[in-house]
């Protein structure tokens, strides 16, 4: 993009331009490609900033997309596409983000000047400072108007005023916030209050997380590298909600255990740190994802069965042999997740709401026939949408006379016609619904 090529790496504004651009104009994933383009800024708080950029960016974009919408006096051409990433950013430093007004307007300016085209730099000059004088109207109009005022595209401020009528701005308002950073201690290698220790004498301010014994929430975010042993594996980053998983498999020595759709693996290496004793699966559809899965596991010690595999597709790689427990954490919208990827919410679409369920019924139906009797198949989403929670397990169970629901007896979330769901930042977790399903037997814990 033009805009950005000839500007130096180490510049956070036009790195964060590229990466905005990357998402709104090509589709991508800020989950493939930030941590590499950050790598590319030696100064740690550029990093920081390069990085609140980009979320802050992406976060609002539907707020800022109307605001900018005000001050255009008509849409910019497919091919200036690089300057609308670029005004974004501006408008994001100058109306949401407590930077100097004077630098966040020659800085952005600057960048346009470089991109070859003569009249960018006035006209980027003339929507900030517009922006500046125009302030407070601009942010009223957007408040009126429930996309803008939210910042989520309007489908899904319906879907979620649909599903959560009681809830929706708890739901809308949760996924806006900033994530904290938490981490989940190797119960093989310390125990909670011992990290605790070791992160008080780094200097690090943490508290232990309510639900779940292996939790802990920094008061800061810190680079990985800073926290105690994480190489060695005495520590991962994973949020609260998923480190709720392992808890509620009912493992024990001598499982066997599928973990259905792996990657990255955050679930995988929980799920073996909680049990030595067990004969653990992990499967992903995508060799390169299934290599974070690896490298997971290897950092942390620990083995599994790595198999590049579709789930779905049993005959191509299940043995025969019956599984234990299944966890099935399913390829969801992850619309519950978005306060940690703000890409999310510029890159679903509402036809997604059609064709997940779908998918994940068919992961469902495919994985219950390699559940033993008695067994315990996990359903995971990190999606706030009923159509890929209740909606997808209720479904399947009218269809499978062996399948009934072992509830979950828990004290987090909120009591489903079947499962329970995790709301964005309730009890400081992400959003995430898990159903529990036992296999003919009840005598299974």
């Amino acid at each position: 993009m033009m805009a950005v090529r000839n500007a130096r790496v180490q510049q956070p504004r036009a790195l964060a331009t590229t990466l905005v651009y990357q998402v709104l104009e090509q589709g991508d994933s800020l989950s493939g490609s930030l941590t590499t383009a950050l790598a590319g800024i030696d100064d740690p708080r550029n990093r920081a900033f390069a990085r609140e950029l980009v979320f802050g960016t992406l976060r609002w974009c539907e707020r800022l997309e109307f605001v900018l919408g005000r001050l255009l006096q008509k849409p910019l051409r497919n091919r200036d596409r690089d300057l609308h990433a670029l005004l974004l950013v501006g408008l994001y430093q100058v109306l949401l983000l407590d930077t100097a007004d004077h630098a966040a307007v020659s800085e952005t300016v600057d960048l346009a000047r470089r991109s070859g085209k003569r009249w960018a730099a006035g006209l980027v000059n003339g929507v900030l400072r517009s922006a500046l004088r125009q302030s407070q109207a601009l942010l009223a109009a957007a408040d009126a108007v429930p996309a803008a005022r939210w910042s989520y595209p309007d489908w899904w401020l319906r879907q979620v005023q649909a599903d959560w009528p009681d809830d929706w701005m708890q739901v809308l308002d949760g996924g806006n916030r900033r994530a904290p950073m938490v981490l989940r201690v190797n119960a093989r290698k310390s125990t909670r209050q011992a990290y605790l220790a070791r992160l008080a004498d780094a200097g690090i301010g943490a508290q232990p997380h309510s639900c779940v014994d292996s939790g802990i929430v920094l008061e800061t975010p810190v680079a990985v590298d800073s926290l105690p042993g994480f190489r060695s594996g005495d520590v991962s980053v994973q949020d609260a909600a998923a480190q709720l998983t392992a808890g509620q498999l009912g493992l024990a020595p001598g499982q066997r255990v599928l973990d259905a759709c792996a990657a990255p693996g955050g679930k995988t290496g929980h799920i073996a740190e909680s049990e030595a004793d067990i004969s653990l699966l992990a499967l992903d559809n995508t060799a390169q994802r299934l290599e974070r899965v690896e490298e997971n596991l290897q950092r942390l010690a620990l083995k599994a069965a790595c198999v590049c595999a579709d789930a779905g597709a049993t005959d191509d790689w299940w043995d025969g042999q019956p599984f234990d427990r299944i966890l099935l954490d399913a390829p969801c919208s992850a619309s519950g997740v978005v306060r940690r990827h703000p890409d999310i919410k510029c890159l679903r679409r509402a036809s997604d709401l059609q064709q997940l369920p779908a998918q994940q019924h068919r992961l469902l139906k495919a994985l219950w026939p390699l559940l033993a009797p008695g067994g315990i198949l996990l359903y995971v989403t990190c999606s706030v949408f009923r159509s890929e929670n209740a909606g997808v397990v209720e479904a399947f169970m009218a269809q499978q006379n062996d399948a009934r629901e072992l509830p979950l007896d828990v004290e987090w979330g909120s009591r489903q016609s079947v499962g329970r769901q995790l709301l964005p930042g309730e009890q400081g977790m992400d959003g995430f619904y898990y159903a529990r399903l036992i296999k003919g037997s009840t005598s299974a814990s």
